[in-house]
């Protein structure tokens, strides 16, 4: 479903960690928005009726039924956009219509994502 790369789940700790969130599970988010890009949005959550559970050492990632289709292969990373401006972004096969954060090179797109009370360094 979704993979998160180590650099992000350092950095997801982290905010957990400032946000008082230790052991909360992270929520990913999608929906595909009027120009066909998909926006993200990740937040600390308990979980719900329907939500797929996945869990990567020792994170427990949430997504809701109808994001699943949007996220199925996406991968999480925490990447140096420019000098010293660090972001989480999704690479994503199904995010064709392009975003504001580049290419992934290998023909999926990067969206940043919004990350709502994960703490800093979340864009």
């Amino acid at each position: 479903m979704v993979k998160v790369t180590a650099e992000a789940l350092l950095q997801i700790q982290n905010a957990a960690s400032q946000a008082g969130a230790d052991g909360m599970a992270l929520r990913i988010a999608a929906k595909r928005d009027f120009d066909g890009s998909i926006q993200y949005g990740m937040g600390f959550d308990e979980q719900a009726d329907g939500d797929l559970l996945i869990e990567s050492d020792g994170l427990k990632v949430l997504v809701a039924t109808p994001s699943q289709p949007l996220l199925s292969g996406a991968v999480l990373d925490f990447v140096e956009m420019s000098p010293g401006n660090f972001q989480f972004i999704f690479i994503n096969p199904h995010d064709t219509a392009g975003s504001s954060c580049g290419s992934s090179g290998n023909g999926g797109s990067a969206g940043g994502g919004g990350c709502g009370g994960c703490g800093g360094g979340c864009h």
